[in-house]
């Protein structure tokens, strides 16, 4: 679907696995000779299908300490979905963009990337979050990762799609479990692609590939000819808002080490020492019992046991993120991993995958400490404060 917004400015709307959004770009640039081809794609998201084996065999180690879980968490969603799509069409998510810069190579043309950060975009979408979202919106994760209903898939008709392309209608869908993200995830979106698109066409003739779920949007804002927009508002994370789950956190070490001082100064040495040995035995068994479940390395199981009572009076760290890292760097995945999670199709298979143990160990050994914490803090107030 093609708009031409001015002299200067044509926009493409695509669907991301359709052979006819492919051949239609191809059309276009021919047809207008643009001086710069702008896709609707950030530097990241651009680096994952120029530098596919780069991308698909990055250590997930990597990306957490860099801080890209978002990212990681976004090509997981996407890939589940286009993956499947894609397969019954023999065109890879993502073609239409590859063709653009390649007709934009064999042209001598300039390439533009106009959206947004992905993890940007997420990141203040996870900010605005209620704790009930947010809850949701991962279990509504877990369910993509694990494989959508074939059933629903067959359903689709990439007609439809181009209405409405992959990548906005995961966002759209987000908007419904997470109402609150809304402007971020859609119309900030827009108003930031038409920003970038119309300083492009300052320079020269401009032809604009981008999901066709954003046509509308963006061509309103276009059309406005001058934008008062300023971008780095728009890629501004805001800081955490107060949480009860983190001043709890930090509660729980002083009130810790109150219990300790108390009973060194009114019972002696012995009964603090008491009160310390149980807290580290009953936080570290408990973690390491989390560990073990999920089927974690025996060194990542130890690790467990020893992190979580240190890690449970440091809100700042997780025991499941030191086990976690442990068992990544024992038995390294890679995002490959991740794009096998939609072929799983035995309890074998998910057991195996070493994406799946990783977050398992994540997650149980951060639940086999909380539950320890939960049962420790009551047991050595008793110890200080019984008979």
């Amino acid at each position: 679907m093609q708009i031409k917004v001015s002299d200067n400015i044509i926009l493409v709307g695509t669907a991301h696995i359709s052979q006819d959004s492919v051949d239609e770009v191809r059309e276009t640039i021919e047809r207008y000779k643009p001086d710069i081809v702008a896709v609707e794609l950030c530097k990241r998201r651009y680096e994952s299908i120029t530098k596919k084996d780069k991308w698909e065999n990055t250590p997930i180690t990597s990306l957490l300490k860099s801080n890209n879980s978002y990212l990681m968490l976004a090509q997981t969603f996407l890939s589940s979905v286009q993956r499947k799509l894609g397969k019954d069409q023999g065109v890879e998510p993502g073609s239409e963009m590859i063709a653009a810069m390649d007709e934009a190579k064999n042209h001598n043309l300039e390439v533009a990337l106009v959206d947004r950060d992905i993890s940007i975009t997420l990141k203040r979408a996870w900010k605005k979050m209620g704790i009930r979202e947010k809850f949701r919106l991962t279990w509504e994760f877990l369910k993509a990762i694990l494989g959508y209903d074939e059933e629903e898939l067959e359903d689709l008709d990439l007609k439809e799609l181009m209405d409405q392309d992959v990548i906005s209608a995961m966002m759209e869908e987000l908007g419904e479990i997470a109402p609150s993200v809304t402007t971020v995830l859609i119309h900030e979106r827009d108003i930031y692609i038409a920003k970038k698109i119309l300083d492009e066409s300052k320079k020269g003739k401009v032809v604009a590939i981008v999901g066709a779920g954003h046509l509308k949007g963006i061509k309103k804002h276009l059309e406005k000819k001058k934008l008062d927009v300023d971008l780095k508002e728009l890629e501004y994370v805001p800081q955490k808002r107060f949480s009860i789950l983190k001043t709890i956190g930090y509660a729980i070490p002083v009130i810790f080490a109150a219990l300790i001082v108390y009973a060194f100064l009114t019972k002696g040495f012995d009964l603090a020492a008491e009160m310390f040995i149980y807290w580290f035995l009953i936080n570290g068994i408990c973690s390491a019992i989390g560990t073990a479940i999920a089927r974690g390395h025996p060194l990542s199981i130890a690790t467990a046991f020893v992190a979580a009572p240190i890690t449970s009076l440091n809100p700042a760290i997780a025991a499941g993120w030191v086990a976690g890292y442990v068992e990544a760097k024992l038995r390294m995945p890679v995002i490959k991993d991740f794009q096998n999670l939609g072929k799983l199709d035995s309890l074998r298979d998910f057991w195996n995958n070493r994406v799946i143990r990783l977050l398992m160990v994540v997650a149980l050994a951060n639940v086999g400490s909380m539950i320890g914490t939960f049962v420790a803090l009551p047991y050595i107030l008793s110890l200080g404060f019984g008979g």
